[in-house]
């Protein structure tokens, strides 16, 4: 006799389902309906599936509770002596928070520089025009600048000051976009400059890429007119007369204007962050005019791309009005 298994080598106890019924004979004429006689016990797999192995152990799993996860206990009788819910872990803060930066990076980086890759792969070279013509005015205004004859001649045609009249100001300002700062190193400006406005013409394209670039230029131009206005110290923003001396040009307020606005119509916060975030460290190092005029610069792109998107949103929603009316 096994010692593991007895239950193979001893006769199965009987047990009252295995009786005759009374009134019937055990292996007479009454018949199931699988032709075995009445009193017959059930064999073969019918038999195993409904009364089970002998010696089988059934187990019996609660249903599963949302959020929670089924568990079957082990116990001195083997599996699934004992069953029960155990709650699943649940995602915290800061998986969320790591889950939204990575879906924000990843649309940032798709808005800002894939799209605009497959753009220049598929209109080719010549849609950067903007780009490389800015990087040679640049170079160009301040190879000329070298000379006394031509730093006048450069003067005169782009040179912005707040003592100028208004529209002589406003003819030179064009122009002024080429012209380099003189306070700032030229080549270390033109890797930005190309970048801003290659992004821009790319995404944008040329005619808004100018509109965004003046508006924010004249923007700056136009606030330090009001600052000098208002006197020195006034409510914190005012400037004394002498700034209106001060020569008033590059392309900085248009860079910075430019990745304003990108940031916003792709919505790309990082970007976002980066720029207004060094402009406002900027005039604090530095409290000079070039650094008010870029926060202007700032402000007046973030309010172009805001009016902008209302203006998206309206397009969209007449358009689904339209479609909705003609179905």
């Amino acid at each position: 006799m096994s010692i593991l298994r007895p239950d193979l080598e001893r006769p199965r106890e009987r047990r009252p389902r295995d009786e005759p019924r009374a009134g019937r004979p055990q292996g007479g004429g009454v018949r199931s309906r699988d032709g075995r006689p009445g009193g017959e016990p059930r064999t073969g797999p019918r038999a195993e599936r409904a009364g089970g192995w002998p010696g089988a152990v059934r187990v019996r799993v609660r249903p599963r509770a949302p959020g929670a996860r089924a568990a079957v206990g082990v116990g001195a009788a083997g599996i699934g002596a004992g069953t029960g819910v155990e709650a699943g872990p649940r995602g915290g803060a800061f998986s969320r928070a790591f889950a939204f930066v990575g879906r924000t990076l990843r649309g940032e980086w798709y808005g800002i520089v894939v799209d605009p890759l497959r753009q220049l792969r598929r209109r080719g070279p010549a849609a950067l025009l903007l780009a490389f013509v800015a990087c040679a005015g640049v170079i160009f205004f301040h190879a000329i600048a070298q000379h006394r004859t031509g730093a006048t001649a450069v003067r005169v045609l782009g040179g912005v000051q707040g003592d100028l009249p208004l529209w002589l100001a406003l003819l030179r300002t064009p122009v002024s976009l080429y012209v380099p700062a003189l306070d700032l190193p030229v080549w270390a400006g033109i890797t930005q400059l190309f970048l801003a406005f290659a992004l821009a013409e790319l995404a944008l394209g040329r005619r808004r890429t100018l509109l965004i670039a003046y508006a924010s230029t004249l923007a700056g131009t136009l606030s330090a007119r009001v600052m000098m206005a208002m006197g020195p110290g006034r409510w914190g923003l005012g400037l004394p007369p002498e700034i209106g001396q001060v020569l008033d040009t590059g392309p900085s307020a248009a860079v910075v204007g430019l990745f304003t606005y990108l940031s916003v119509v792709r919505r790309a916060p990082v970007v976002f962050t980066l720029t207004g975030g060094s402009m406002v460290l900027e005039s604090i190092a530095k409290p000079n005019l070039a650094g008010r005029e870029h926060l202007i610069a700032v402000a007046a792109a973030l309010v172009l791309g805001l009016l902008h998107e209302r203006g998206r949103r309206r397009r969209r929603t007449a358009e689904a009005t339209r479609e909705t009316a003609s179905a």
